[in-house]
């Protein structure tokens, strides 16, 4: 009997189990491990946060799948201040982070065998996983003239400040990305959850109205709480855009249980309302990112871009493997370039969401 071959059969190696040498090298440094790879965040969650989730902690019923409407409202408010979109015809749903709605956007849309996903050349790999997972093909490019004349592309990726080189796309790019998908009936997904961290440019969102001239069609832009608020541990994330698009995501999240916990429902309203953590925890990527700066470039490594994100790019122009070996042995650990795509094989990226104790001691440990 001829079994089907398993899904996981279409997707490479996790990303993350690959750094398992390094991370063990690093682990055995004199002074401890300083994880630079994944990005996860290390500071606490804060207490207005904290209290709501506790407030809303005895949910028994099975909590709604599109948000409760204050939820609704209140992540409506924040893209209306974050990225200068009107609220009027906007489509806004909760999601179980962002990961999970990269991974499964082209199966959710209907995207196929025979259907063309395109993410750009050096690109967050979950954008092309989901494409696997759909059976889509996968083209990698930067500029959509290098797709060709193909009427198969149903979703475009872009993602401004980018993961990992937090590069900044300019409005005016990103209109003709979103101009080109309309002509053709395509979705365009732009996955913005670094765009409060602009650090020397001004990430846009493609809600802007620079972007999509105040229409919505064919539009959706991913968010996330993870590194604005330390809320990777909840899950909590969200979509908005096209409200059709929007409406349809909803009906098929609503057979598949694809529901935001209520309790997490809750933590995001007052994540979303107040500003003031999100500005404190900007601040201590800001200072963060100084450090980490000053102490690669003084070891003779090159920044490329990084001009916002949470995230610095780097080389010292060998193999990324090579890199991750040498900052290994001084207990660094960081994430190899060739992650993100073919192209970037002479690439480390370094995140900022050590505590400022390990950041501080970087520096030290690159002289050795």
């Amino acid at each position: 009997m001829n079994r089907p071959a398993p899904v996981s059969s279409r997707l490479p190696e996790f990303t993350w189990d690959t750094l398992d040498a390094a991370a063990t090298l690093a682990a055995a440094h004199p002074e401890g491990l300083i994880n630079l790879s994944m990005g996860t965040p290390v500071d606490p969650v804060p207490e207005v946060i904290r209290q709501a989730l506790a407030d809303a902690s005895d949910a028994p019923g099975y909590p709604l799948t599109a948000g409760t409407p204050v939820l609704r409202d209140a992540i409506a408010a924040w893209v209306a201040r974050a990225c200068g979109a009107g609220v009027d015809g906007l489509g806004v749903l909760p999601t179980i982070g962002s990961k999970e709605l990269v991974a499964w956007l082209p199966t959710l849309l209907g995207i196929g065998p025979g259907d063309v996903v395109v993410v750009p050349s050096i690109a967050y790999p979950t954008y092309e996983d989901g494409a696997r997972l759909a059976g889509a093909t996968v083209v990698r490019a930067d500029s959509l003239t290098a797709v060709g004349p193909t009427s198969r592309v149903r979703l475009v990726w872009v993602n401004s400040p980018g993961n990992p080189t937090g590069q900044v796309l300019p409005a005016a790019h990103l209109r003709k990305v979103v101009d080109w998908a309309r002509e053709r009936g395509a979705v365009v997904a732009s996955d913005e959850c670094y765009l409060p961290l602009g650090w020397s440019a001004d990430p846009v969102s493609v809600l802007s109205p620079q972007v999509c001239g105040g229409d919505y069609a064919n539009v959706l832009a991913v968010h996330s709480l993870s590194k604005r608020s330390n809320l990777a541990g909840y899950r909590a994330g969200f979509v908005a855009g096209d409200p059709a698009l929007v409406a349809e995501l909803l009906k098929v999240r609503k057979h598949a249980g694809m529901i935001v916990p209520a309790p997490v429902q809750a933590a995001m309203v007052a994540a979303l309302r107040d500003e003031q953590h999100a500005a404190e925890q900007r601040e201590r990527y800001r200072a963060r990112r100084e450090v980490l700066t000053a102490a690669f470039t003084g070891a003779g490594f090159t920044i490329e871009h990084s001009e916002a994100g949470l995230y610095l790019w780097l080389t010292r122009d060998e193999d990324c493997w090579a890199t991750v070996d040498w900052l290994a042995r001084r207990g660094i650990l960081v994430a190899a370039g060739v992650f993100y795509g073919p192209t970037a094989q002479r690439y480390v990226r370094v995140a900022l969401t050590e505590s400022d104790e390990h950041v501080a001691a970087v520096a030290d440990r690159l002289r050795a």
